[in-house]
């Protein structure tokens, strides 16, 4: 089967229409924003509801705010498929992190009810309510609530306006107190297949529509609060300053030095606050954030203990105090060799030279991986640019996606795992 032209436009088109249900609407602030449980996710629900129906799925909205579709099968005991990724926003977004990879498999199996074609599974396209975690500073709520890891406590998460998630959940139409009832059952699963742009160059700089990823980063962030003196900038000698911003410098200066001698390590000090901030003051605090991400979590953790203890001995050379805290941690996520073999398989019968990635961030599979073997394909965007309103992809890879989509879903049609 070919013929996905057609598919492609479909699909850039719905991609442009759901792109304008954002709260930007400043033409001095660009991009796309829409975030869970807003009129903006509502608007883009109702959207997606349509075209859900018209491409012949039954839909229905679980108590997260999941909005799902499902072509069904005609198999009697029919598993399932889960294709999806999340529908909200970072603020001023671009327009196509996350909901790419809800349109196209949507405009995918449009394609396939127009066509009549059956499979001896069903397939479920899943807009994920919540990924980013901007409105309630708690990610993966969707994901969370399908595979049954959903933590009640989040329901508490509070907005910037002081509205509870589980107000607002409430606000939208679902009953949050019954999400732990809307998990999917993992034996009913076959898998789960998120497409995703890229966000980084790897597959433009290798002149690829898509890539298959290998693993999904494992992520921890930690604050770092470090002690000095302040006094007069002027009066004390260079040798008898207890400089806290001059500490911070340091460290910033070794975990870049840390994260650039291994290939599988990157990492940001994201955020830092000195204090007094005087221009004439020597630094009495500097409190700083810092992020590590590997796919690997082995080297995560070496890294993290070198970093501890370089601090510490920086700390003592320079004669500062310093207070230390974990405050997240992920850990990264290896696909399924399985799906990824498929997947692979499928990009070589698309005419596409198959390769392996990883990815450096954080998505829905994280979450979804304690319900079922998940895999992701790539899809190349311009400069590797994300969380940006200057996000952009071409029609052409898009047909290059749902080509290799197709010819995954028909590969799984005739493994042993559906029957």
């Amino acid at each position: 089967m070919t013929g996905l032209k057609e598919s492609a436009s479909l699909t850039w088109e719905w991609l442009e229409e759901i792109a304008c249900c954002s709260q930007t609407t400043d033409p001095d602030r660009e991009g796309v924003t829409r975030l869970c449980a807003s009129d903006e996710h509502g608007r883009a629900n109702d959207k997606l509801r349509q075209w859900m129906l018209a491409a012949g799925m039954q839909v229905t909205m679980d108590n997260a705010a999941n909005l799902i579709g499902r072509y069904p099968s005609t198999a009697p005991n029919a598993k399932m498929l889960i294709f999806g990724s999340h529908q909200d926003t970072v603020p001023n977004g671009g327009k196509y992190d996350g909901i790419l990879g809800v349109i196209a498999p949507l405009a995918l199996v449009h394609y396939f009810n127009q066509h009549r074609v059956e499979f001896p599974y069903h397939i479920d396209v899943i807009a994920f309510s919540d990924e980013e975690g901007t409105r309630f500073q708690s990610t993966l709520l969707g994901s969370k609530a399908i595979s049954g890891t959903f933590d009640p406590a989040m329901l508490d998460a509070v907005d910037a306006k002081g509205i509870t998630m589980r107000q607002a959940l409430a606000q939208f139409g679902c009953r949050p107190e019954l999400i732990s009832q809307d998990a999917y059952s993992p034996e009913q699963v076959l898998g789960f297949v998120e497409l995703h742009i890229e966000q980084g160059p790897q597959l433009e700089q290798a002149d690829l529509p898509v890539g298959v990823v290998s693993a999904i980063t494992g992520i921890e962030r930690h604050t770092l609060s470090i002690k000095g003196k302040a006094g007069h900038a002027g009066t004390v000698p260079m040798n008898m300053r207890q400089d806290a911003l001059v500490g911070a410098a340091q460290v910033i200066h070794f975990f870049d030095q840390l994260c650039k001698g291994q290939d599988d390590l990157v990492g940001v000090v994201g955020k830092i606050e000195n204090f007094p901030n005087g221009v004439n003051v020597i630094p009495q605090q500097t409190d700083i954030t810092i992020e590590l991400r590997s796919p690997n979590d082995a080297s995560r953790l070496a890294a993290r203990e070198v970093l501890l203890a370089e601090i510490d001995r920086l700390m003592t050379t320079y004669g500062l105090g310093y207070e230390h805290a974990l405050i997240y941690e992920q850990a990264a996520v290896t696909c399924s060799q399985d799906l990824s073999s498929m997947l692979s398989q499928a990009t070589s019968m698309a005419g596409i030279a198959p390769v392996q990635l990883f990815s450096g961030a954080g998505h829905d599979g994280l979450a979804v991986t304690h319900l079922t073997d998940i895999a992701m394909l790539f899809m190349r965007c311009k400069d590797g640019v994300s969380h940006h309103p200057d996000e952009a992809i071409t029609q052409a890879d898009l047909q290059s996606a749902l080509e290799v989509l197709q010819q995954f879903c028909l590969l799984l049609k005739g493994d042993s795992r559906c029957s």
